[in-house]
């Protein structure tokens, strides 16, 4: 619990811009992954929502090499995940 409040206090202290890239694409990812939008597209489109938003926490965190790690690791599978079910629209 007390992770979440020192997340959330670390939230509340970033720029404007910080605030709305996490909050637009966590929306987007969550809103075009859900099964009313099960066209190939919106897969796609979530899952690069989705490795934006790690990537951008990986550059925040930066200064903790491991977690940073971590989600440029997740960024780079969601890329992969959007590479993948875009190209399987295309076949």
């Amino acid at each position: 619990m007390q992770w979440i409040k020192f997340m959330y206090k670390q939230f509340l202290r970033e720029p404007l811009w910080f605030k709305l890239l996490i909050s637009v694409t966590l929306l987007i990812s969550i809103i075009f992954s859900s099964s009313f939008f099960s066209n190939g597209y919106y897969q796609s489109i979530a899952k690069l929502a989705a490795a934006i938003f790690f990537c951008t926490f990986g550059i925040k965190m930066r200064k903790n090499i491991k977690i940073s790690a971590i989600f440029f690791i997740l960024a780079v599978i969601c890329i992969y995940l959007s590479w993948n079910s875009f190209n399987l629209i295309l076949n």
